[in-house]
C-alpha cells in the first residue's frame, strides 16, 4: 500500500491537541485592522478548534497529524 502525501500547506496552519482535535489560528487578523475594534482583535488572537464537520477532510488530507 502506498503512502498518503501530506498536504504541506495544511500541516503548517494545523496542530493536533492532545485529545485528537485540530487546532487552529481565527482568520481576518493579517490586515485592515483599523476599522476593527479592540475587542475584536484581541479575540481573533485566540486559537480555536476545527469544527467537526470539517474533521473528516482534514483527517484526510494530514493523515499522519
Amino acid at each position: 500500500m502506498p503512502k498518503i502525501k501530506t498536504s504541506r500547506a495544511a500541516a503548517k496552519r494545523f496542530k493536533k491537541t492532545g485529545t485528537g482535535q485540530l487546532k487552529r489560528m481565527k482568520a481576518y487578523k493579517s490586515h485592515i485592522l483599523t476599522k476593527k475594534s479592540t475587542k475584536r482583535k484581541r479575540n481573533l488572537r485566540k486559537a480555536t478548534l476545527v469544527d467537526h464537520t470539517n474533521l473528516k477532510a482534514m483527517k484526510k488530507i494530514l493523515p499522519y497529524l
